[in-house]
């Protein structure tokens, strides 16, 4: 539809409404630079977790021992080994006067075979006394255990074991044996010694003043490795593995 404008008033208007609505602008090219940053560092693939290394169990060195054939022998010689560890150092640290009659190889033994030959020596003397039965009475009652203790001497020296009841567990009768040497042995310097009167062991321990006894005692500890002067300690003593669970007080 002619809206009635001149040619002039047409050209006007339209310079009018081009001012209104300006071409589009074209803008330059973005450059990439403008972007640009530090840059995330390449992440390295994740080694899988190194296993955890578990120690390996241990190998508990196991004399042996004249008891070995009854049911808890090993029990009590672990008893025997542990008290020796607790309370054995007085007795490892000295040389009895007599100990070639008993274990020619004791002066240059290492202490694990030092605690090996008197476990072994208790277990041998153990026959004499009460033929390995953790619950023997002798005396009317008076004497107890795998190694005959008196109550009474179980107190005097300090044991934890001080009962009749509590004496018949062989362990724990052993492990007051090896606490009553660790007060005999370095006193006397001695195993079964006679200066006058009995020394050593044999101050307490009847078979230990009998010769055929001592004799029989004394062949057996000598056959042992760790009493041999030319075993090497590695030689000397059975390696076991160690037991998950040792009841120490088991009869």
């Amino acid at each position: 539809m002619a809206l009635g404008l001149t040619g002039a008033a047409r050209a006007e208007l339209s310079a009018s409404l081009s001012t209104l609505s300006p071409a589009p602008q074209v803008l330059p090219p973005v450059s990439a630079a403008i972007f640009e940053g530090p840059r995330p560092i390449a992440r390295r693939p994740l080694a899988a977790p190194e296993a955890v290394l578990r120690p390996q169990a241990r190998s508990l060195v196991i004399p042996d021992a004249r008891w070995d054939h009854r049911p808890n022998g090993r029990a009590w010689t672990m008893a025997g080994l542990r008290a020796m560890g607790q309370q054995g150092a007085p007795i490892t640290d000295v040389v009895p006067r007599d100990i070639n009659d008993w274990c020619p190889g004791y002066v240059d033994a290492s202490t694990g075979e030092r605690r090996a030959f008197w476990v072994g020596f208790l277990s041998a003397l153990a026959f004499h006394e009460s033929t390995w039965n953790p619950r023997a009475e002798g005396g009317g009652g008076q004497w107890i255990g795998l190694l005959q203790i008196y109550p009474q001497s179980a107190r005097h020296f300090g044991c934890r074991a001080t009962t009749v009841e509590e004496l018949k567990s062989g362990a724990a009768n052993v492990s007051c044996a090896i606490k009553i040497l660790s007060r005999t042995i370095p006193r006397d310097r001695a195993i079964a010694v006679k200066d006058g009167r009995w020394r050593g062991v044999a101050a307490d321990w009847g078979p230990m003043r009998n010769a055929n006894r001592t004799a029989q005692m004394q062949r057996w500890t000598r056959a042992q490795p760790y009493c041999k002067a030319d075993t090497a300690p590695q030689r000397a003593l059975r390696p076991l593995a160690r037991p998950a669970s040792v009841i120490l007080a088991a009869d």
